[in-house]
């Protein structure tokens, strides 16, 4: 696996600004959904959401922390775990979470919250946690010298589209109403696309390699889902708000982490950072897929919020 601290993927500037133009598409879509008046119920009773929130940016970097101790990978994965951790929740989680019949308003909540605190707490869960790992102390060093490129990143990627998009459902919403699921939809799949063109100039790495991080990945995602559950069963949420608290902290925004690692200013494309994040950004597709199909054939009686996705608003 040492291998792995010394590959340079292969990643043009061409593609690294394609892949900037993605994200803030994703984010874009994530926004239109953002409404405040469809939150209020969510604001007058924030448990869940403050839950969710201390799932994703305390509790899961701790965990991710612990993990990479107790399986000793080299610093290049180490480092990339703890950068997917640190980022906020993916924009599909709130696709999952509806599929998975979760408290949708509650997924879309946690993305837009999470999004908007990932613009701090990103870079200084991953300075900290990446700080604290002994072996990564020589590849930590870039972020010291230069987190003010990192936070300007973040802003320019998370807050400008979804600035955008709060405005412009605001301005349209029934082009909005109409819009929003195509978005997800495609979101999604350009990309997952993405991806997996970016990565056919790397192949012979990627096909070298990827049994190197494929159960790593693996846990870190089974950890991520298994502690947004566990948490939220403590503190005796709704079951409903448990579903969606156990995907926003399993579906990642590994786009955003893809971004960063790719930056020459910041990593430059390091091999075991990038593997991680480019198979998570696949696999936690494919796991949330998987957990949604579950629980959407054990639906939960009593009340319980949802957003529809047909412009409608939330239904109790």
């Amino acid at each position: 696996m040492e291998v792995l601290d010394q590959v340079q993927l292969n990643f043009s500037p061409s593609g690294l600004f394609i892949l900037n133009i993605t994200l803030a598409f994703i984010m874009f879509g994530v926004a239109l959904e953002i409404n405040v008046d469809n939150f209020k119920h969510i604001l007058k009773k924030p448990k869940s959401l403050v839950i969710g929130f201390l799932s994703q940016f305390l509790m899961l970097p701790a965990l991710t922390f612990l993990l990479i101790l107790m399986i000793q990978p080299t610093p290049s994965v180490a480092l990339g775990m703890l950068l997917v951790a640190s980022c906020p929740g993916g924009n599909i989680s709130n696709f999952i979470s509806n599929l998975a019949r979760g408290n949708t308003a509650l997924s879309v909540s946690l993305t837009g919250i999470a999004t908007v605190g990932s613009i701090f707490l990103t870079p200084l869960n991953f300075a900290f946690w990446g700080g604290l790992y002994e072996k990564a102390s020589q590849l930590i060093m870039p972020i010291e010298i230069d987190p003010w490129h990192m936070l300007r990143t973040v802003v320019i990627l998370l807050g400008i589209p979804m600035v955008i998009g709060v405005l412009f459902a605001r301005k349209f919403p029934r082009i909005t109403a109409r819009i929003t699921r195509p978005i997800k939809i495609f979101s999604i799949l350009i990309f997952a696309g993405f991806v997996i063109i970016a990565f056919s100039n790397n192949v012979n790495y990627f096909l070298e390699y990827i049994h190197l991080i494929f159960l790593i990945v693996l846990a870190h995602n089974a950890l991520a889902l298994l502690s947004g559950f566990s948490v939220s069963t403590f503190f005796r949420l709704p079951r409903v708000d448990r579903r969606s608290i156990s995907i926003e902290t399993g579906i990642q925004n590994s786009g955003l982490a893809l971004v960063l690692i790719f930056n020459p200013n910041l990593f430059d494309g390091l091999g075991g950072m990038a593997f991680v994040a480019a198979w998570w950004g696949i696999w936690h597709i494919i796991a949330g897929l998987i957990i949604a199909g579950i629980w959407s054939k054990k639906p939960i009686r009593g009340n319980r919020t949802r957003l529809s996705f047909n412009g409608r608003g939330v239904h109790i």
